[in-house]
């Protein structure tokens, strides 16, 4: 049998996702884990979302404050949405180089 490789998985070398208007994707910073699944957002546009992290993300993917992430608002009266993608300290690096995502609002959540 082949001996199966040990250590972290390389990621594949994929297109840094960005927000898009036609699919109603923003950037949002995490302010604060609820629990069960659910995340309180800041957004660029100035609103704070509950945001759900589906089931695949779940166990992969571990969302701390102050993360950026890529959020898409289910557009109901509730505030609510899930997170599609948390970028990565170079990612968000990118992102402000871009002028996508302003350093205030790194700050703010910081503090």
């Amino acid at each position: 049998m082949p001996k199966r490789k040990k250590g972290r998985r390389e990621e594949k070398s994929k297109e840094l996702p960005l927000p898009n208007e036609d699919e109603g994707t923003m950037l949002c910073v995490v302010q604060q884990n609820i629990g069960g699944g659910f995340l309180q957002v800041l957004c660029v546009d100035g609103q704070v979302y509950k945001a759900w992290i589906p089931g695949k993300m779940r166990r992969r993917v571990w969302m701390r404050e102050g993360d950026v992430i890529l959020f898409l608002p289910w557009g109901t009266r509730d505030m609510k949405g899930e997170v599609v993608y948390r970028y990565l300290r170079d990612q968000v690096r990118k992102l402000i180089e871009k002028g996508l995502l302003p350093e205030e609002m790194l700050e703010e959540v910081l503090e």
